[in-house]
Protein backbone atom coordinates (compact mmCIF):
# COMPACT_ATOMS: atom_id res chain seq x y z
CA UNK A 1 0.00 0.00 0.00
CA UNK A 2 1.27 3.79 -0.99
CA UNK A 3 0.60 6.50 1.05
CA UNK A 4 1.35 10.03 0.41
CA UNK A 5 0.79 11.11 4.09
CA UNK A 6 -2.42 12.49 5.41
CA UNK A 7 -5.25 14.07 3.23
CA UNK A 8 -7.74 15.87 4.89
CA UNK A 9 -11.07 15.56 3.13
CA UNK A 10 -13.81 18.82 3.68
CA UNK A 11 -17.14 17.66 3.61
CA UNK A 12 -19.38 20.43 1.68
CA UNK A 13 -23.05 20.70 0.76
CA UNK A 14 -22.58 21.22 -2.87
CA UNK A 15 -20.17 23.76 -3.24
CA UNK A 16 -17.02 21.08 -3.04
CA UNK A 17 -16.01 22.56 -6.49
CA UNK A 18 -16.19 26.28 -5.97
CA UNK A 19 -14.68 26.04 -2.45
CA UNK A 20 -11.47 24.22 -3.71
CA UNK A 21 -11.21 27.02 -6.41
CA UNK A 22 -11.75 29.67 -3.68
CA UNK A 23 -9.03 27.93 -1.68
CA UNK A 24 -6.47 27.69 -4.68
CA UNK A 25 -7.20 31.33 -5.13
CA UNK A 26 -5.83 32.06 -1.73
CA UNK A 27 -2.81 30.41 -1.15
CA UNK A 28 0.57 29.94 -2.92
CA UNK A 29 1.46 26.41 -4.29
CA UNK A 30 -2.35 25.47 -4.93
CA UNK A 31 -3.74 23.58 -7.56
CA UNK A 32 -6.72 21.68 -8.28
CA UNK A 33 -6.37 17.86 -9.25
CA UNK A 34 -8.58 15.32 -9.76
CA UNK A 35 -12.39 15.64 -9.94
CA UNK A 36 -14.82 13.04 -9.79
CA UNK A 37 -18.35 13.21 -10.32
CA UNK A 38 -21.58 10.88 -9.20
CA UNK A 39 -22.49 7.75 -11.55
CA UNK A 40 -26.07 6.11 -12.04
CA UNK A 41 -25.22 4.05 -8.86
CA UNK A 42 -25.68 7.44 -6.88
CA UNK A 43 -26.79 8.68 -4.24
CA UNK A 44 -26.14 12.23 -6.02
CA UNK A 45 -27.33 13.54 -9.35
CA UNK A 46 -25.36 11.60 -12.17
CA UNK A 47 -22.83 13.90 -13.19
CA UNK A 48 -22.66 16.41 -10.37
CA UNK A 49 -19.34 16.36 -8.28
CA UNK A 50 -18.80 13.91 -5.93
CA UNK A 51 -15.18 15.25 -5.31
CA UNK A 52 -12.52 17.49 -6.06
CA UNK A 53 -9.02 16.81 -4.79
CA UNK A 54 -6.50 20.15 -4.32
CA UNK A 55 -3.44 21.20 -2.91
CA UNK A 56 -3.55 24.89 -1.40
CA UNK A 57 -0.36 25.96 0.10
CA UNK A 58 1.65 22.58 -0.43
CA UNK A 59 -1.06 20.76 1.92
CA UNK A 60 -3.49 18.00 0.10
CA UNK A 61 -7.17 18.24 0.60
CA UNK A 62 -10.00 16.37 -1.12
CA UNK A 63 -13.71 18.28 -0.72
CA UNK A 64 -16.34 15.89 -0.85
CA UNK A 65 -20.02 17.19 -2.29
CA UNK A 66 -21.70 14.78 0.84
CA UNK A 67 -24.38 16.38 2.12
CA UNK A 68 -26.47 18.40 4.65
CA UNK A 69 -25.68 15.84 7.39
CA UNK A 70 -22.51 17.76 8.37
CA UNK A 71 -21.51 20.95 8.81
CA UNK A 72 -17.88 23.19 10.00
CA UNK A 73 -17.48 24.50 13.65
CA UNK A 74 -14.76 25.79 15.44
CA UNK A 75 -13.33 22.09 16.93
CA UNK A 76 -11.13 21.75 13.63
CA UNK A 77 -9.35 24.83 12.32
CA UNK A 78 -6.47 25.15 10.17
CA UNK A 79 -3.32 27.54 11.45
CA UNK A 80 -1.63 30.06 8.76
CA UNK A 81 1.30 31.29 10.23
CA UNK A 82 2.40 34.52 9.25
CA UNK A 83 5.68 36.70 8.74
CA UNK A 84 4.15 40.02 8.93
CA UNK A 85 1.11 42.47 9.14
CA UNK A 86 1.31 42.02 5.27
CA UNK A 87 0.49 38.60 5.36
CA UNK A 88 -2.20 38.74 8.15
CA UNK A 89 -3.86 41.15 6.44
CA UNK A 90 -3.89 39.26 3.26
CA UNK A 91 -5.35 35.72 4.53
CA UNK A 92 -7.58 37.74 6.87
CA UNK A 93 -8.70 39.87 3.71
CA UNK A 94 -9.07 36.87 1.04
CA UNK A 95 -10.84 34.41 3.93
CA UNK A 96 -13.51 36.42 5.27
CA UNK A 97 -15.18 38.80 2.28
CA UNK A 98 -18.17 37.40 0.26
CA UNK A 99 -19.78 36.16 3.59
CA UNK A 100 -16.96 35.03 6.04
CA UNK A 101 -16.47 36.79 9.35
CA UNK A 102 -13.72 37.49 11.81
CA UNK A 103 -13.62 36.70 15.59
CA UNK A 104 -11.45 36.78 18.21
CA UNK A 105 -7.55 36.14 18.57
CA UNK A 106 -6.61 35.75 15.26
CA UNK A 107 -9.63 33.54 14.67
CA UNK A 108 -12.43 33.83 11.73
CA UNK A 109 -14.69 31.38 9.90
CA UNK A 110 -14.69 31.53 5.87
CA UNK A 111 -17.64 31.91 3.63
CA UNK A 112 -18.26 27.98 3.86
CA UNK A 113 -17.90 27.95 7.91
CA UNK A 114 -14.31 26.22 7.77
CA UNK A 115 -12.47 27.72 11.04
CA UNK A 116 -8.60 29.52 10.27
CA UNK A 117 -6.84 30.94 12.82
CA UNK A 118 -4.45 33.60 11.03
CA UNK A 119 -1.45 33.35 13.59
CA UNK A 120 1.81 35.79 13.80
CA UNK A 121 4.43 33.35 13.23
CA UNK A 122 6.13 34.76 16.51
CA UNK A 123 3.10 34.62 18.90
CA UNK A 124 3.87 31.18 19.85
CA UNK A 125 7.42 32.23 20.98
CA UNK A 126 5.75 35.20 22.57
CA UNK A 127 3.38 33.10 24.42
CA UNK A 128 5.99 30.22 25.35
CA UNK A 129 8.24 32.84 26.82
CA UNK A 130 9.92 31.83 29.98
CA UNK A 131 9.51 35.95 31.25
CA UNK A 132 5.98 35.59 32.53
CA UNK A 133 5.34 39.48 32.63
CA UNK A 134 6.13 39.56 28.39
CA UNK A 135 3.97 36.34 28.20
CA UNK A 136 1.26 37.89 30.42
CA UNK A 137 1.49 40.81 28.16
CA UNK A 138 1.32 39.45 24.26
CA UNK A 139 -1.03 36.95 25.77
CA UNK A 140 -2.94 39.88 26.94
CA UNK A 141 -2.60 42.03 23.93
CA UNK A 142 -3.72 39.29 21.60
CA UNK A 143 -6.85 38.21 23.68
CA UNK A 144 -8.31 42.03 22.78
CA UNK A 145 -7.89 41.80 19.43
CA UNK A 146 -9.50 40.19 16.55
CA UNK A 147 -7.58 40.23 13.33
CA UNK A 148 -3.78 40.60 14.94
CA UNK A 149 -2.01 43.78 14.74
CA UNK A 150 1.99 42.67 14.79
CA UNK A 151 2.94 45.89 15.73
CA UNK A 152 1.08 46.16 18.84
CA UNK A 153 1.91 42.38 19.87
CA UNK A 154 5.67 43.45 19.65
CA UNK A 155 4.92 46.55 21.85
CA UNK A 156 2.61 44.87 24.19
CA UNK A 157 5.58 41.81 24.39
CA UNK A 158 8.43 44.40 24.77
CA UNK A 159 6.71 46.01 27.68
CA UNK A 160 6.07 49.84 25.73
Amino acid sequence: MTTDGFLTCLWFDGQAEEAAAFYVSVFQNSGIGRVSRYTDAGPGETGSVLTVEFTANGQKFIALNGGPQFTFNEAISFQILCADQQEIDHYWTKLTENGGEGGPCGWLKDRYGVSWQVVYDRLPEMIHDPDQERTARAFKAMMGMGKLDVAALEKAYAGE
